[in-house]
Protein backbone atom coordinates (compact mmCIF):
# COMPACT_ATOMS: atom_id res chain seq x y z
CA UNK A 1 0.00 0.00 0.00
CA UNK A 2 1.39 3.36 -0.87
CA UNK A 3 1.96 6.42 1.45
CA UNK A 4 -0.79 8.37 -0.03
CA UNK A 5 -3.17 5.41 -0.59
CA UNK A 6 -2.45 4.99 3.75
CA UNK A 7 -3.87 7.92 4.30
CA UNK A 8 -7.06 7.22 2.66
CA UNK A 9 -10.56 6.14 4.93
CA UNK A 10 -12.24 3.55 3.03
CA UNK A 11 -16.62 3.82 3.51
CA UNK A 12 -18.83 1.14 2.21
CA UNK A 13 -22.47 0.08 2.51
CA UNK A 14 -23.94 -3.24 0.81
CA UNK A 15 -27.33 -3.52 -0.25
CA UNK A 16 -30.03 -5.69 -1.25
CA UNK A 17 -33.10 -5.33 -3.32
CA UNK A 18 -36.30 -5.68 -1.71
CA UNK A 19 -38.79 -4.88 -4.68
CA UNK A 20 -37.79 -2.75 -7.88
CA UNK A 21 -37.86 0.48 -5.89
CA UNK A 22 -37.19 -0.52 -2.17
CA UNK A 23 -33.26 -1.06 -1.30
CA UNK A 24 -32.18 -2.38 1.95
CA UNK A 25 -28.77 -0.43 2.69
CA UNK A 26 -25.96 -1.96 5.12
CA UNK A 27 -23.35 0.40 6.62
CA UNK A 28 -21.18 -0.08 10.11
CA UNK A 29 -24.19 -2.06 11.61
CA UNK A 30 -27.19 0.95 10.78
CA UNK A 31 -29.23 -0.29 7.90
CA UNK A 32 -31.38 2.04 6.51
CA UNK A 33 -34.30 1.34 3.68
CA UNK A 34 -34.07 3.37 0.12
CA UNK A 35 -37.79 3.37 -1.57
CA UNK A 36 -39.25 5.69 -3.99
CA UNK A 37 -42.91 7.72 -3.02
CA UNK A 38 -46.02 6.23 -4.34
CA UNK A 39 -46.35 8.91 -6.91
CA UNK A 40 -43.03 7.42 -8.55
CA UNK A 41 -44.29 3.72 -7.56
CA UNK A 42 -42.62 2.92 -4.93
CA UNK A 43 -44.20 2.56 -1.23
CA UNK A 44 -43.13 5.38 0.40
CA UNK A 45 -41.13 3.10 3.05
CA UNK A 46 -38.04 5.65 2.90
CA UNK A 47 -36.22 8.93 1.14
CA UNK A 48 -35.26 8.00 -2.72
CA UNK A 49 -31.67 7.91 -3.35
CA UNK A 50 -31.90 11.72 -4.38
CA UNK A 51 -33.18 12.96 -0.97
CA UNK A 52 -30.73 10.49 0.75
CA UNK A 53 -27.87 12.60 -1.33
CA UNK A 54 -29.15 16.00 -0.41
CA UNK A 55 -29.74 14.47 3.29
CA UNK A 56 -25.69 13.09 2.79
CA UNK A 57 -24.78 17.11 1.54
CA UNK A 58 -26.88 18.46 5.04
CA UNK A 59 -24.93 16.38 7.09
CA UNK A 60 -21.46 17.17 5.88
CA UNK A 61 -22.00 20.57 5.87
CA UNK A 62 -23.05 20.03 9.44
CA UNK A 63 -20.24 18.38 10.57
CA UNK A 64 -17.63 20.75 7.88
CA UNK A 65 -19.40 24.00 9.80
CA UNK A 66 -18.24 23.10 13.13
CA UNK A 67 -15.03 21.73 12.36
CA UNK A 68 -14.21 24.89 10.80
CA UNK A 69 -15.76 27.17 12.89
CA UNK A 70 -13.93 25.50 16.30
CA UNK A 71 -10.56 26.24 13.89
CA UNK A 72 -11.96 29.71 13.33
CA UNK A 73 -12.79 30.07 16.66
CA UNK A 74 -16.18 31.10 15.66
CA UNK A 75 -19.29 30.24 18.17
CA UNK A 76 -22.02 28.24 16.06
CA UNK A 77 -25.56 27.95 17.57
CA UNK A 78 -28.43 27.19 15.85
CA UNK A 79 -27.49 25.97 12.98
CA UNK A 80 -29.69 24.75 10.26
CA UNK A 81 -29.29 23.99 6.96
CA UNK A 82 -32.19 23.63 4.19
CA UNK A 83 -31.71 21.91 1.11
CA UNK A 84 -33.81 21.51 -2.34
CA UNK A 85 -32.67 20.63 -5.66
CA UNK A 86 -34.32 20.37 -9.57
CA UNK A 87 -33.90 17.14 -11.41
CA UNK A 88 -35.78 16.25 -14.65
CA UNK A 89 -36.42 12.56 -14.72
CA UNK A 90 -36.44 12.60 -18.76
CA UNK A 91 -32.88 11.02 -18.96
CA UNK A 92 -33.67 8.76 -16.03
CA UNK A 93 -37.08 7.58 -17.52
CA UNK A 94 -35.12 6.49 -20.90
CA UNK A 95 -37.63 9.28 -22.56
CA UNK A 96 -34.56 11.71 -23.48
CA UNK A 97 -30.50 11.74 -23.48
CA UNK A 98 -31.18 15.09 -21.96
CA UNK A 99 -30.44 16.83 -19.91
CA UNK A 100 -28.32 15.08 -17.44
CA UNK A 101 -29.77 12.60 -14.95
CA UNK A 102 -28.80 14.43 -11.99
CA UNK A 103 -29.78 17.55 -10.23
CA UNK A 104 -30.10 20.05 -12.69
CA UNK A 105 -28.63 22.61 -9.51
CA UNK A 106 -28.82 22.21 -5.90
CA UNK A 107 -29.73 25.01 -3.34
CA UNK A 108 -28.12 24.99 0.40
CA UNK A 109 -29.43 27.70 2.52
CA UNK A 110 -27.36 28.13 5.94
CA UNK A 111 -29.18 29.42 8.80
CA UNK A 112 -27.64 30.36 12.26
CA UNK A 113 -26.41 32.81 14.94
CA UNK A 114 -22.95 33.54 14.87
CA UNK A 115 -20.97 36.51 16.15
CA UNK A 116 -18.58 37.32 13.49
CA UNK A 117 -18.62 39.82 10.81
CA UNK A 118 -20.58 39.30 7.63
CA UNK A 119 -16.91 38.92 6.05
CA UNK A 120 -16.11 36.19 8.34
CA UNK A 121 -18.98 34.32 8.15
CA UNK A 122 -18.39 34.23 4.39
CA UNK A 123 -14.60 33.16 4.64
CA UNK A 124 -16.11 30.26 7.03
CA UNK A 125 -19.24 29.40 4.82
CA UNK A 126 -16.93 29.08 1.22
CA UNK A 127 -14.51 27.12 3.76
CA UNK A 128 -17.33 24.63 4.52
CA UNK A 129 -18.29 24.57 1.29
CA UNK A 130 -14.59 24.29 -0.39
CA UNK A 131 -14.10 21.32 2.62
CA UNK A 132 -17.07 19.49 2.78
CA UNK A 133 -16.34 15.76 0.98
CA UNK A 134 -20.29 15.61 -0.43
CA UNK A 135 -20.28 18.99 -1.44
CA UNK A 136 -16.90 18.23 -3.43
CA UNK A 137 -18.29 14.90 -4.92
CA UNK A 138 -21.67 16.34 -6.37
CA UNK A 139 -19.12 19.68 -7.96
CA UNK A 140 -16.67 17.55 -9.12
CA UNK A 141 -17.04 14.18 -11.36
CA UNK A 142 -16.01 11.06 -9.21
CA UNK A 143 -14.79 7.96 -10.85
CA UNK A 144 -17.07 5.09 -9.63
CA UNK A 145 -16.03 1.63 -10.87
CA UNK A 146 -19.00 -0.43 -11.93
CA UNK A 147 -18.87 -4.06 -11.69
CA UNK A 148 -20.76 -7.34 -12.65
CA UNK A 149 -20.82 -10.55 -10.85
CA UNK A 150 -23.43 -12.63 -12.00
CA UNK A 151 -25.04 -15.24 -9.77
Amino acid sequence: MSEERSRHLTFDVSASAESPTKTRVSTRGFEFVVDEPSSLGGNDEGPNPVEYLIGALAGCMNVTAHQTAREMDLDVRNLEITIEGDLNPAKFMGKSDEPRAGYQEIRVDVSADVDATDETIQTWLSTVEERCPVSDNLANGTPVALDFTPR
